[in-house]
């Protein structure tokens, strides 16, 4: 006679399957080797490394560098910013999901801003191009998609940022806190693309301990 599983013991396999398939992959990528063109892209400025920390030139209009061998879709994203306390000189931050150098969200920071009573509120930014720059969000959703960061780090120093993408939803953390310095739901129909550092008009920018966590 044939022995028959027992459904308890069908189900705890299937329970195992499915809990394994939802474990986070961490994924560390190389900072040091910027200059393989095979695996980052680089567009308008130029770009430096020294003991794992990138850095981007200042230049007229945005800049970006790709990290083209990776594909992000949902998970956690997560590296240590530094920017500097120079008004409207200082826009860094991480674009996701894109495409080319035009298409892409991203949320960035602008430093000059933390500490300042009456810009604060103009300190971390959600973006998503082409369609919907910081100013037409600023003019058509007036305080929804840019808000202060809490805690309120040092503009000249390095802070921590964690975005947790789960399309359509994206919150961003600064340093230890346990509340989102900005909740938005994304703007685009992209569900996944390349992962980049990202500046702004005018700006330069320091980036390093790159960290994705992606869910199988």
């Amino acid at each position: 006679m044939k022995s028959i599983k027992p459904f308890w013991f069908i189900g705890l396999l299937l329970l195992l399957i499915q809990f394994s398939c939802s474990l986070p992959e961490n994924y560390f990528p190389d900072l040091s080797n910027i200059g393989d063109t095979s695996l980052w892209t680089l567009h308008n400025r130029a770009a430096s490394v020294s003991d794992r920390v990138v850095h981007l030139d200042v230049r007229e209009f945005d800049g970006l560098l790709w990290l083209n061998e990776y594909q992000f879709s949902n998970g956690r994203i997560e590296l240590d910013l530094k920017g500097k306390n120079d008004p409207g000189k200082s826009f860094v931050g991480l674009a996701f999901h894109g495409l080319n150098d035009s298409t892409f969200d991203a949320v960035y920071f602008r430093p000059f801003n933390f500490e300042n009573p009456e810009r604060n509120g103009h300190s971390v930014q959600y973006i998503s191009h082409p369609a919907n720059t910081w100013y037409k969000l600023r003019a058509d959703f007036p305080e929804k998609y840019e808000n202060p960061v809490i805690p309120v780090p040092d503009p000249d120093d390095w802070f921590h940022v964690s975005i947790l993408v789960e399309y359509p939803s994206v919150k961003v953390f600064v340093d230890d806190s346990e509340e989102p310095s900005l909740a938005v739901d994304q703007l685009s129909d992209r569900k996944k693309g390349w992962i980049g550092f990202w500046v702004g008009n005018g700006s330069e920018g320091y980036f390093r301990k790159l960290v994705v966590t992606t869910m199988k």
